[in-house]
């Protein structure tokens, strides 16, 4: 799973073997959330602060047209 962005502790990646909708996962620390790009739509948390969600829901609407490129590259280098 690349990481795409490391920024405030947090680490943004995109599984090689991931399906749409265009998503990342956020980790920090023992957290993970699953976030839609195009809309920064949570769509699932485990073990994640409400607060450290919030601040990856702006990581990726503040990064969103370059996690799409990324996503592309990732899937289409498959």
């Amino acid at each position: 799973m690349p990481t795409i962005l490391n920024i405030d502790g947090f680490s943004v990646r995109i599984r090689t073997n991931d399906h749409k909708p265009t998503h990342v996962h956020i980790f920090k620390a023992n957290g993970e959330a699953k976030i839609n790009i195009l809309n920064a739509e949570v769509v699932k948390v485990w073990n994640m602060s409400a607060k450290d969600v919030k601040k990856a829901e702006i990581i990726v609407s503040e990064n969103a047209e370059m996690l799409v490129v990324k996503w592309g590259e990732v899937h289409d280098a498959r």
